[in-house]
């Protein structure tokens, strides 16, 4: 059940909002701040008034229907009434629960996507070129639009990592229940008796972080630059163009060295910096917030293993909510992936409408 002071306070907040714009005389950036409250508001104004009033319908009703001196008509039109009223009160009811639970600040950001091979040697860093076609393809097809930051090969023609901003609408909020590790089970080329193999991939998506969102002192990073190499440390360029940059208060380390512009690979690398360290303190008010309760979709944890791509089952499964797809190959293209966002959004829902019970 949804407090009728909250309820009470939305309708005020309402109420006010739109005295105070209709003035004109708000300030152009307030204006812009409280136009968008106002607009949210206006999305559950009607559910919100008609919750604050059941209580006193449905007693009117009632009065109706237990009423000595009420017609037998009336009697069944208010009872088919009061049936109505109550299922429109369990709808409302839900759709404030929803309203009310705690924002992601960062859900409407571009995100930062981080693929590493795991365990699995040469065939994990296969696993990791086959994950980051599926989110190029994820990509493509909500047109998003995909920079790479940072790539590094393997002999076998996989990734060993791979690092890139992904931008649009609500990108991270679509993206962060990705986090974690990614095993898959098949049969790797170089495997000569058909015998299935077990590898790993971890993924971490990030928030995009502005200068704003989070403030770097000069003070707090040490900057050593050193000369790029590729794979088997064959030198790339001949001149001390790679960055490694530390932020000393988190020990948060970024290595950057994919361009050949010590300055562009120092851009790249602050990028990278500032989104970890956002996470970093998001994560850390989170933990605090959350000491007493367990999410089965937490996103922190980055060593949980949260999804198995098995081969030659076909199949896709989702350990956080038991949900496996038999349709890998088209979850590999990108075609139902929002399938599975679906049901991460909706489970992740439910457990923050408990805790809020």
């Amino acid at each position: 059940m949804v407090p009728i002071k909250k309820i009470e306070e939305l309708i005020n907040k309402h109420s006010s909002l739109e005295k105070e714009l209709s003035l004109g005389q708000t300030e152009k950036k307030q204006f812009a701040e409280k136009s968008k409250e106002y607009s949210d508001l206006n999305d559950i104004i009607e559910q919100a008034k008609q919750y604050s009033s059941f209580e006193k319908e449905k007693n009117e009703l009632e009065k109706i229907i237990d009423g000595q001196d009420s017609e037998n008509d009336m009697k069944v039109l208010a009872s088919n009434e009061l049936k109505e009223l109550k299922k429109r009160h369990e709808i409302n009811e839900k759709k404030l629960k929803l309203f009310l639970l705690p924002k992601d600040e960062a859900d409407k950001k571009n995100a930062i996507l981080e693929i590493r091979a795991g365990t699995g040697g040469l065939e994990a860093s296969l696993f990791v070129s086959d994950l980051f076609k599926m989110y190029e393809k994820v990509s493509n097809k909500k047109k998003w639009i995909l920079e790479l930051i940072s790539i590094s090969k393997s002999e076998a023609g996989g990734l060993k990592e791979v690092i890139a901003l992904i931008k649009g609408k609500n990108i991270y909020s679509t993206l962060k229940y990705e986090s974690g590790v990614h095993r898959v089970q098949r049969v790797p080329k170089t495997e000569t008796q058909g015998r299935v193999h077990t590898s790993a991939a971890t993924v971490a998506v990030l928030p995009e972080a502005e200068e704003v969102d989070v403030k770097i002192e000069d003070k707090d990073l040490r900057i050593d630059v050193f000369r790029s190499s590729g794979p088997g440390g064959q030198s790339v360029n001949t001149t001390d163009s790679a960055v490694r940059i530390t932020h000393t208060p988190t020990g948060i380390v970024v290595s950057q060295q994919d361009e050949k512009s010590q300055i562009r690979n120092k851009e790249k690398g602050m990028k990278i910096l500032r989104a970890r360290i956002y996470e970093f303190e998001r994560e850390k008010k989170e933990n605090e917030r959350s000491k007493d309760r367990k999410s089965k979709i937490g996103t922190g944890d980055r060593s949980e293993r949260i999804r198995t791509y098995n081969f030659p089952q076909g199949r896709v499964t989702d350990h956080r909510i038991n949900l496996t797809l038999h349709k890998l190959e088209e979850f590999l293209e990108g075609e139902i992936f929002d399938e599975m966002v679906e049901n991460l959004n909706l489970q992740a829902q439910k457990e923050k409408l408990d805790n809020l019970i």
